[in-house]
């Protein structure tokens, strides 16, 4: 069961990422962190903002991500933000994309893998905490 509170640490977490993430926006032309790593920071950013008010770990949290990243990335296949007549919205844009890339899908599926292990992990640290 899904118990709901506030987390300040996911919020400083989101913060961070948050700054990075619009920092690698303005200050990196291209290359693979601006078009790559960067999705693998998103889908990160969005684990640390679901989790800023999800009080107990959710195992199924990554996978729901990255079907949601995935769902995005296929929209853009389709030119969804056209559809959706957001086209004019420079922030529409950029939030859901005009530009469908696989890799993009495989950063998201790393990104949401990192998102696993490290819940696994901190589960693992607190059971031995505990006993």
């Amino acid at each position: 069961m899904m118990k709901l509170g506030f987390n300040f640490k996911y919020l400083l977490a989101f913060l961070a990422l948050l700054i990075a993430i619009v920092a690698i926006a303005l200050f990196m032309p291209g290359g693979f962190i601006r078009f790559h790593f960067g999705d693998i920071l998103i889908v990160i950013l969005i684990y640390c903002f679901i989790r800023i008010l999800l009080r107990n770990r959710y195992k199924w949290l990554p996978l729901h991500i990255f079907i949601f990243a995935t769902l995005v990335e296929i929209g853009q296949y389709f030119n969804l933000v056209y559809h959706l007549g957001l086209g004019h919205s420079e922030f529409a844009r950029v939030a859901i994309g005009t530009t469908f890339d696989f890799l993009d899908i495989v950063m998201y599926f790393i990104g949401c893998t990192l998102i696993f292990v490290f819940d696994r992990w901190k589960e693992h640290r607190t059971n031995i905490s505990e006993i």
